[in-house]
């Protein structure tokens, strides 16, 4: 049986190796307010999204209200099967 060489442990990267980011660079209250204009952008978005589906569910809701005043929609979209209303 052959012996085993131990390997020496690989050397660890230093933390100041690592390339500087624009992170590291910028101020924390400049990030700060990067992270706000951010979350005021995801909320003013999901508001207008929210509107649009509003939007869409009255407008579906109207649509549907001038179908059900429309006898020949009514009529055309029924059962057929009058028996069961003897």
């Amino acid at each position: 049986m052959a012996k085993s060489k131990k390997r020496p442990p690989a050397p660890k990267a230093v933390a100041q190796d690592k390339p500087t980011t624009l992170k590291d660079l910028l101020s924390s209250d400049v990030l700060e307010k990067l992270k706000a204009q951010a979350d005021e952008a995801k909320a003013a978005e999901a508001a207008l999204k929210e509107q649009q589906r509003q939007q869409a569910e009255e407008a579906r809701q109207a649509e549907q209200k001038r179908r059900d005043n429309d006898f020949e929609y009514l009529l055309n979209n029924s059962a057929m099967d009058w028996k069961k209303h003897k």
